[in-house]
């Protein structure tokens, strides 16, 4: 009798966020492909925008980005704007702070200048008040950035099926479930989850949980929204570890191959996002029309996308970052 071996695990292949209207090579695969960089390089950019990853699926869709434009065009004061090339980077924070610092990022053979006498420099930053205090004390940003949304927690990434039925936290130790979570770059990212997972299940049982947890894997990039789920669909891990809306957005592009398990309390322990703007913008016009158009909607569009609603006092609050 003859055995056949079980086909290996699939990698996973992004989906474009848009596709080209013109008739030109196209590398999308899982090699050759850049995920976290939208827009034309070579074509002088509308506005840029650098970001954290973590809520790429609510600034890059239909509603935001996408609608920008038609927005702008109906405003008198913006109708003259050209945004045919809205810019979008979607790096890890730590990866955006030190692309800008080093004044440059290499993917591959690929070295993209990172510098105003480019022109492919922000004009705004989103992040967390770690990464945003860290640009201000290089001095890119403004002394005050504005908040604009709030997460939901953590929760459980599995694969289709959830064969090993984790359903709670305590189970991942129980079925000794290979864990993935952040890489070490993320800022604080893995220590903010060790201290939500203690605070829900206590000391003991977290360090259950974290026994069996996956640190390297062959091609890991570092950046948790496509390290995560890559580890999992390619079974170096059984279970992972991550912000709700990001599993929620894995499960939702990769519906065959994930579910969502969900984390009781974990709302308890939020963490939100603020729109910086660069000093100097080279694209003033533009950042200022985004700005208005962006916090004129991002408080109804956030929780379509498994955020929370953020509650008035706290949506557009300033947050001092010296």
């Amino acid at each position: 009798m003859t055995v056949h071996a079980a086909d290996p695990p699939a990698p996973l292949v992004w989906p474009l966020v848009s596709s080209s209207k013109t008739e030109i090579r196209t590398f999308n695969g899982h090699t050759n492909t850049v995920t976290d960089i939208v827009g034309r390089i070579g074509t002088p950019p509308s506005l840029i925008i650098f970001t954290e990853g973590n809520h790429l699926m609510v600034l890059l869709g239909e509603d935001i980005v996408g609608a920008f434009p038609t927005w702008a065009k109906s405003q008198p004061r913006y109708a003259d704007l050209e945004l045919g090339n809205v810019v979008v980077v979607t790096l890890p924070q730590p990866v955006v702070v030190e692309m800008v610092r080093s004044r440059g990022i290499a993917m591959g053979n690929l070295r993209i200048d990172v510098s105003r006498a480019s022109g492919f420099y922000p004009d705004i930053v989103m992040g967390g008040s770690e990464p945003l205090r860290e640009l201000r004390k290089l001095r890119i940003i403004e002394p005050q950035a504005r908040l604009f949304s709030k997460n939901r927690g953590l929760a459980l990434l599995v694969r289709k099926g959830n064969p090993l039925g984790i359903r709670a936290l305590a189970d991942v130790s129980r079925v000794g479930a290979r864990l993935a979570q952040p890489d070490r770059v993320e800022f604080g990212g893995r220590a903010r989850n060790r201290g939500v997972i203690e605070g829900l299940i206590g000391k003991a049982a977290a360090d259950a949980f974290f026994a069996r947890e996956v640190e390297h894997f062959p091609g890991r990039l570092g950046i948790t929204h496509r390290d995560v789920p890559e580890m999992i669909a390619r079974d170096y891990a059984d279970v992972g570890l991550s912000q709700y809306h990001l599993v929620s957005h894995w499960v939702r592009t990769f519906p065959d191959r994930f579910e969502l398990v969900p984390i009781e309390g974990t709302e308890r322990f939020p963490l939100s996002i603020a729109f910086a703007r660069v000093i100097d913008p080279l694209r003033p016009y533009a950042l200022e029309a985004f700005e208005e158009f962006f916090f004129g909607r991002a408080r109804d569009i956030y929780p379509k996308y498994d955020f929370a609603r953020m509650d008035d006092d706290k949506y557009g609050a300033t947050l001092d970052l010296e």
